[in-house]
């Protein structure tokens, strides 16, 4: 079995869009979250939160020829992308186009306004709110369509729409690519864009969290006082790489993939399954081949809703048999749905890198319910580690669980 080791980075999240920012930012305790005025127009809407991303601007190169088939869902998964081929310094590299590449990309939909016009012709019955592109940017390979077309990348092709998972799913697919021989490099992970059609799914569901009139203070992941989620936007991408090939061509390297664990609850759609969350992790570790006591940190999928900080949490001291290390990223940049896989693997790695972990925001008063692990808070956890941990977990029970390692 190949050993695969991550040799390029990058992501535009709503606390920044690089990693001197997004540190700047966790350093600081500082939220993305904010009160999203254009959404009032959605009378019946009870949370009014959101977490998009800064403004940026896109390089000459993304004409409109170029991006008309993106969306902006796909626009966030190619920039995201190229940023990290870059970092990986293949971006002229001819192994890119050679077949040996492949991309293993997802969102949990594509792009909204794309759906909304198939939408309102279905209610109108006119077409004249579509064009060519309108399939291409709801489709639920959109991201990986549209990163694999913008690079001339030829290998495998592997979409992961499975919601809060795509990112990490494609991350630990990606990974399995490269381990049995399948491709050399691959380019994976995960893209959201902000809609208010996402608040409503998951205010339906008396998820989400309604402190509209102090946005900061939320979500609180695993606090007593917590009242939902927030959803925000943004992607993260990896440049995976055989080792081989990497130490041949002299590459910089960010960590090695360890293990992988991924299964499904085959319980309920909605409402999570702390035996199974735990299996998957258990599944990551033998990946790994190391005991539970070496996993120093875990990057948790922290979603501040009830049902799922508690099963997490029992899942994860199930799993680890200790009081581990752990936090939750969403305090500061909201549930990015299809993208936080990805967002949350890299900003652990680079934590990884620099001995130091940042606590969860707005963790006052820890549930009793959720179990006795160690949740950071304060200034965050400076403490040296050989292996870390990222957890997410979807809607229809996916769950996905990703183990790095140091690389020195």
């Amino acid at each position: 079995m190949k050993r695969v080791v991550v040799t390029g980075m990058a992501g535009l999240s709503p606390i920044g869009l690089d990693w001197p920012e997004v540190e700047k930012n966790l350093r600081a305790r500082q939220s993305a979250v904010r009160c999203m005025p254009e959404w009032d127009i959605i009378a019946d809407l009870n949370t009014r939160l959101g977490a998009p991303l800064p403004e940026f601007e896109l390089p000459p190169h993304y004409s409109r020829k170029r991006t008309r088939s993106m969306g902006r869902i796909g626009i966030l998964a190619t920039r995201s992308a190229e940023l990290a081929i870059e970092d990986a310094g293949l971006i002229d590299d001819p192994i890119l186009k050679s077949g040996r590449t492949g991309v293993a990309y997802g969102s949990s939909s594509g792009s909204p306004p794309a759906i909304a016009d198939i939408g309102k012709m279905m209610l109108t019955h006119d077409m004249d709110c579509m064009n060519a592109n309108t399939y291409i940017q709801i489709m639920p390979h959109t991201t990986a369509v549209n990163v694999s077309v913008f690079f001339g990348i030829c290998g495998r092709l592997i979409p992961t729409s499975t919601a809060c998972t795509s990112g990490s799913l494609a991350i630990g697919l990606g990974y399995e690519a490269i381990q049995c021989g399948q491709q050399t490099v691959m380019v994976a992970g995960g893209a959201e864009e902000i809609s208010v059609s996402q608040a409503a799914v998951f205010d339906t569901l008396f998820a989400t969290s309604t402190l509209n009139d102090t946005p900061t203070s939320t979500p609180r992941p695993f606090d007593v006082d917590r009242d939902g989620m927030v959803v925000g936007e943004g992607a993260a991408t990896f440049v995976l790489e055989d080792l081989d090939h990497a130490l041949a061509r002299g590459a910089t390297i960010h960590a090695e993939v360890s293990g992988f664990g991924t299964n499904s609850d085959g319980n309920h759609i909605t409402q999570p399954t702390a035996e199974t969350m735990a299996a998957a992790m258990r599944s990551a570790l033998e990946g790994a081949k190391i005991p539970a006591e070496k996993i120093g940190y875990v990057n948790a999928h922290g979603t501040a809703t009830d049902l799922g900080d508690i099963a997490e949490s029992q899942a994860t001291l199930t799993a680890l048999r200790r009081g581990v290390p752990v936090s939750s990223l969403k305090s500061y940049m909201g549930h990015t749905l299809g993208a936080c896989g990805s967002l949350e693997a890299w900003m652990t790695i680079e934590m990884l890198k620099r001995d130091w972990y940042a606590p969860t925001i707005n963790l006052s008063n820890v549930d009793p319910r959720c179990a006795d692990l160690d949740y950071i808070v304060g200034d965050g956890l400076t403490q040296h580690s050989e292996y870390v941990m990222n957890n997410n977990f979807a809607f229809g029970g996916v769950n996905t669980s990703l183990v790095f390692r140091r690389w020195d």
